[in-house]
């Protein structure tokens, strides 16, 4: 379960195209952040993707990835010239193959390594779609697989492209424009495969969402959320409007994931039937250049830090794994989300005010150091940030850790069996 959003200039603000991405994946299936700087390679060299080999092409471009700890792929990643892209898994009726191949991951990393602009990025997709296939085991503890779609994006435009097996179809989006684990092109796109309007009952991609793992994921109605809170503040969409969307929880103030029976766009495991989270999220500023990044889970109780291409990586530890590891970012965060999780409406309450605060101030000082700071002061300003975040992080823990609750017997074991599973003492 994934959402993916963007705002095109049209909607925003200050004019820019603003993107952003939740990635929901298992509750121990770590997400690490990293940076693979642009690269030359000799001809005839092959490229290891997560299953296949594929030839590899004569230059790369530079990346910054999410991506899970045991695949090639990323969730999602920006590359050097400003080219973000999100994925979402999508069920058709026609199952999605498990045999190795390309997964979306895989695709999305291939076309910010070779795509320069959005549309260029979009070619690279369709192009080793048609020639390679997309299959291969999407799932960590539980097998899964599927088919993909993507909102790709730069600095000046946006496409959806929704795939079924060595299929697709494209739409230049406008607006606002969201997507979720449902199919969601109508008869409004811009090109498709010649063999897309078979595998559809209508010729759409639309008609091909498998309603039974709809009813499942509810693809459509987060969907449906997402594209309404955007439109609440079309015209005057801000970076933190995109957070505030992947944030979300519903309507109900007193939203406990102990509690609930749906699918949120700020996603949260619950029982052993609910064992998908938000494990890390993405906001992208395309105009200033700046990425927000949680590098960690649960959005709502993180803090989104400032990401430059030019300015050095903070520090996040040893590459995570699906063992807890304190040195690493993402698990030292998981290990205080977990703790907050008997109590949780409490402790979102506690943090809630803090944490706008906090990133408000992030925003203000990347945008001061950004109208004329060299690089090393941009540098310095990120690296204060990242510090900030982390030191507020430790006293919101050290806060909460009085707050109780009962909690629910199914509840409480299937966190218990991943916390075992994790090596969480």
């Amino acid at each position: 379960m994934c959402d993916t959003i963007v705002a095109l200039p049209s909607a925003t603000r200050h004019g820019g195209v603003l993107f952003g991405k939740n990635s929901d994946r298992e509750r121990n299936e770590a997400q690490g952040l990293e940076w693979h700087a642009a690269a030359t390679h000799a001809r005839g060299t092959m490229l290891r993707c997560t299953d296949v080999e594929i030839p590899q092409v004569p230059h790369t471009h530079g990346v910054l990835l999410s991506r899970p700890f045991w695949m090639w792929g990323a969730e999602m990643g920006v590359n050097q010239h400003g080219v973000v892209i999100g994925n979402e898994a999508l069920h058709a009726p026609r199952p999605a193959s498990l045999a190795p191949g390309l997964r979306g991951m895989d695709l999305l990393r291939l076309a910010l390594e070779r795509g320069a602009s959005a549309a260029e990025a979009v070619d690279v997709i369709v192009t080793l779609l048609e020639r390679h296939g997309q299959g291969g085991n999407c799932g960590y503890l539980t097998q899964r697989a599927y088919h993909n779609g993507f909102i790709v994006a730069d600095a000046r435009e946006a496409f959806v492209l929704e795939t079924v097996a060595r299929d697709w179809v494209v739409q230049r989006a406008s607006g606002v424009r969201t997507i979720s684990n449902a199919y969601s092109i109508g008869a409004a796109f811009d090109r498709a495969s010649a063999g897309l309007a078979a595998c559809a009952p209508d010729g759409t991609a639309r008609s091909l969402t498998d309603l039974q793992q709809d009813a499942i994921g509810q693809g459509r109605s987060r969907c449906a959320r997402s594209t309404a809170l955007l439109r609440a503040v079309a015209g005057r969409v801000e970076v933190a409007d995109m957070m505030a969307v992947l944030r979300d929880h519903g309507d109900d103030p007193a939203w406990d994931p102990q509690h609930a029976t749906g699918r949120t766009i700020c996603m949260h495991a619950g029982d052993a039937g609910r064992t998908g989270q938000t494990v890390a999220a993405l906001v992208s500023d395309l105009q200033a250049g700046v990425h927000w990044v949680t590098g960690t889970a649960a959005p709502c109780l993180s803090v989104f830090k400032p990401v430059l291409l030019d300015a050095p990586l903070p520090p996040f530890g040893p590459a995570p794994s699906d063992r807890c590891d304190d040195g690493t970012l993402w698990w030292r965060h998981e290990r205080r989300h977990r703790a907050m999780l008997a109590a949780f409406p409490a402790c979102l309450d506690a943090i809630r005010s803090e944490r706008d605060a906090l990133e408000a101030s992030f925003r203000d000082r990347v945008c001061a150091v950004l109208r004329g700071g060299a690089t090393a002061a941009r540098g310095a300003v990120v690296a204060a940030c990242w510090a900030e975040a982390e030191a507020a992080e430790r006293r919101w823990a050290a806060q909460t850790a009085r707050f109780g609750a009962p909690v629910q017997p199914g509840y409480r074991d299937a966190w218990g069996e991943m916390n075992r599973l994790a090596g969480m003492g």
